[in-house]
């Protein structure tokens, strides 16, 4: 068998990641030059943020005139997630878990990288740092790249396109369901069936925002409570 190279796996894993997030940053950069936002300005919204389906909702506050306060609460709730994303890891690993350079590549723990570690780990890879630290770095340079090509596009770019256009709009969810199902164990499916449902009555009867909150909450409250009992 070949040594384990963490890089050059972590690259290829980060293949389909950056295959699935260039075009969905495109579709942010050229919302965001829409919205009046300078190209510099919207890859600049990439390379602080960072955030995925969060930086839609953060480009409509902050052009809608929310109030700063209302559109920091928002943020924070819709990313809470993210601050089980390493502890989750790192007890997956065990005892290969290492947190020397946590600071690093806990910057581009994305809900996909995540998902892609967990997979990883789950076919037998063992946890590395320059693994996950490699497909972050992929990821997180697909998704600049994204953003910088659709904001130099420019915001006319997709008009003449408009069912291209809303499918952009669909690619991320579609690339996070992909990576969930090829993890998926059957005795999870209560866990995620029950966050769904949580999901969509939380966004039916308030808002979407509170929708993926009370997915979050929920799916992770029932999740603890089976493994606690099993």
């Amino acid at each position: 068998m070949k040594p384990f190279s963490p890089i050059r796996t972590g690259f290829l894993t980060a293949i389909p990641l950056m295959l699935g997030y260039f075009p969905i940053a495109l579709s942010f950069g050229i919302a965001a030059t829409r919205a009046g936002l300078s190209p510099t300005e919207a890859v600049l919204f990439s390379v602080i943020i960072f955030a995925g389906a969060a930086q839609f909702l953060a480009l409509a506050l902050v052009t809608s005139g929310a109030p700063l306060a209302v559109s920091v609460l928002t943020l924070a709730a819709m990313n809470l997630r993210h601050v089980i994303y390493g502890p989750a890891l790192l007890e997956k690993a065990g005892k290969a878990a290492r947190t020397r350079y946590s600071w690093a590549w806990g910057w581009g723990l994305t809900d996909e990288v995540f998902a892609a570690m967990l997979g990883a780990m789950a076919r037998g890879l063992p946890f590395s740092e320059a693994f996950i630290g490699t497909l972050g770095l992929g990821a997180y340079a697909a998704w600049i790249a994204g953003t910088a090509v659709g904001a130099l596009v420019g915001g006319e770019a997709l008009r003449a396109f408009p069912v291209v256009d809303a499918g952009l709009g669909f690619m991320l969810p579609a690339l996070f369901l992909a990576l969930l199902l090829s993890i998926l164990e059957r005795r999870q499916i209560p866990t995620v069936a029950a966050a769904a449902l949580a999901t969509a009555a939380g966004t039916l009867l308030a808002s979407p925002t509170l929708g993926i909150l009370a997915g979050i909450l929920f799916g992770a409250t029932l999740g603890t409570l089976r493994k606690a009992t099993a």
